[in-house]
């Protein structure tokens, strides 16, 4: 099923409506053939109402108008020192494109506005050298985005900064991004690139842990190539603020914005944020816990009984989620290897702590965690809550076929006529 199709996009939108996402275009691909799909893109996802914060590079045009204009550009990535000459040529190719940005939205029934929302100061004197006209992100005019978004405009931002005085300073878009999806609570932050993401030893990173990429850009400075160092940094900084996904693509790939969003297994690079502190691996102390967190729905035939002996033997499949130190959910994940099939089990979350989340985040977890294991399939069965695991979980309805052999053999002798869900796996969304 294509990702455009839309009963592929519809199991997520009550997950993204009325979420932020900040989009940050390089240069590079806003002057591509396929930057109006891209916009059109944008479209689909504001006729989602999902809000949505356009941010745009400008080092390629930077680059081109230096050539041009026979000009030594200083700096092309608002990093390094950027003198007068530069400045003016980054303010020429930020309005251009700019430009050509609003009228690609108005041509799309967009309304869109350009700000000035970030300000910025000098970056200064870094190791004895006066970086001049390039500055950092101070802070981010919250107030004047929200009432943008509010009222379904599209927030237009260059890479530009703007201090008290009326002061411009050259901004990195990678910085600009990251500020404006910190100080909006974006649930997603997407890096629209010419590269196919970030790529490591040649072998393009598909998904990764936040932990994991700052451990290796830790032992390896140079591990990324061709600019997307600068991304792989920012995408670290901004899972740290709060981002609960990052997202690097290629831009000039038809369709990328909606496959990347919309579908497990996305087209580029996801960084994704650790969300499950609370949730731990279950301990022998925490037997007694499951099954007195479980007993209503066993008792109402929703899950099925499980014995104190049942759940100690197989421990290591259980996981709880905790508040405060207190158990208030619990889940299983029981493995079928030979078959690269797992089983969502026992998922019960605690009445006075229900409609927070917590069971949808736990899914998450298990479908993380079956991924690691490189697990094609995910499983559950259920008798009363299969809707929720359809609607909330991406679940659809298979058959006692799809069920391994030996747990196709309880499922027949225990006579409860489950229905069996099933979820192919690929990478986290």
């Amino acid at each position: 099923m294509k990702p455009t199709d839309l009963r592929g996009i519809l199991q997520y939108i009550p997950r993204f409506r009325e979420k932020t996402f900040v989009i940050s275009v390089d240069g590079g691909v806003v002057t591509n053939e396929n930057f109006a799909n891209i916009l059109l893109d944008v479209a689909v996802l504001r006729s989602l109402n999902i809000r949505v914060v356009l941010v745009h590079g400008a080092a390629a045009q930077i680059a081109s108008l230096a050539k041009e204009k026979k000009i030594a550009a200083s700096d092309i990535e608002g990093t390094g020192v950027t003198d007068d000459a530069t400045l003016k040529l980054a303010l020429t190719a930020a309005n251009r494109l700019t430009h050509e940005i609003l009228e690609g939205l108005s041509a799309n029934d967009l309304r869109a506005a350009c700000t000035n929302g970030i300000i910025a100061h000098p970056m200064g004197i870094l190791g004895g050298v006066d970086h001049l006209f390039t500055g950092k992100v101070e802070r981010v005019d919250i107030e004047l985005l929200q009432t943008l978004l509010s009222q379904a405009i599209v927030p237009v931002v260059p890479p530009l900064g703007f201090d008290g005085d009326g002061k411009t300073y050259r901004v990195n878009s990678d910085g600009v991004a990251t500020a404006l999806a910190d100080a909006l609570k974006a649930v997603k932050l997407i890096f629209i690139t010419t590269h196919d993401g970030l790529v490591a030893q040649g072998q393009l990173i598909r998904q990764m842990l936040v932990a994991d990429l700052e451990k290796k850009l830790a032992e390896n400075k140079g591990l990324f190539a061709n600019g997307m160092l600068s991304k792989a940094q920012h995408a670290i900084a901004a899972c740290k603020a709060g981002v609960q996904r990052v997202h690097i693509i290629n831009g000039c790939e038809d369709e990328g914005l909606l496959a990347e969003v919309f579908s497990n297994e996305g087209i580029g690079t996801l960084i994704y944020a650790n969300e499950y502190q609370a949730v731990r691996r279950a301990l022998k102390k925490d037997v007694r816990h499951i099954l007195q967190l479980i007993k209503g729905s066993v008792e109402s035939e929703e899950l099925v009984k499980r014995t104190h002996a049942s759940v100690e033997k197989q421990l290591g499949d259980y996981y709880i989620f905790e508040i405060d130190k207190n158990p208030v959910a619990c889940i299983a994940l029981h493995l079928y290897p030979e078959a690269k099939k797992g089983e969502l089990a026992c998922l019960y979350v605690k009445a006075s702590h229900e409609n927070q989340g917590i069971g949808r985040k736990l899914i998450q977890f298990v479908e993380n965690k079956a991924r690691e294991l490189n697990l094609a399939e995910l499983l559950t069965l259920s008798t009363q809550a299969f809707t929720y695991f359809q609607s909330k979980g991406g679940f659809i309805e298979g058959t006692s076929d799809d069920l391994p052999p030996a747990r196709r053999e309880k499922y027949d002798a225990s006579g409860r006529h489950s229905k069996v869900l099933v979820k192919k796996l690929a990478k986290p969304v």
